[in-house]
């Protein structure tokens, strides 16, 4: 029998909550260093578009895009804190802000690769 695990997180103010189903757990952690990732400096994990879901706040979610513009960046009108966005490197997924999901120890995650915003690691560079 396949077990469906479901984290629920949600923004600094409580506006913006959303859930994660995933049978796997925490997938694709990473940090990137693009320069937008690189300032917004949070640990992101991987979800199929139909296993995230805002369960409240919609309407308060404020969208940002740059450059191509293919990648969708959403964050909270209210207080700032960025809760997702819709990868450009693969539209059928979004990356979520792990620091959003309650009752996660981020010091518990370990070390965390960082990518270089293409999709390839930083660690096998050096």
């Amino acid at each position: 029998m396949i077990s469906v695990q479901t984290f629920k997180g949600k923004c600094h103010c409580g506006a913006i909550e959303f859930e994660v189903s995933t049978e796997e757990g925490l997938q694709g952690l990473r940090r990137c260093d693009c320069s937008l990732c690189r300032r917004k400096g949070v640990i992101m994990a991987t979800a199929l578009l139909s296993d995230f879901t805002v369960t409240a706040g919609e309407d308060k979610l404020s969208l940002y895009r740059w450059n191509t513009r293919v990648a969708k960046h959403y964050f909270c009108s209210i207080c700032g804190i960025y809760t997702h966005h819709q990868r450009r490197s693969n539209p059928n997924e979004f990356g979520f802000n792990v620091a959003c999901i309650e009752g996660l120890d981020l010091a518990k995650l370990g070390e965390v690769e960082t990518t270089d915003g293409k999709g390839s690691s930083l660690v096998d560079q050096q």
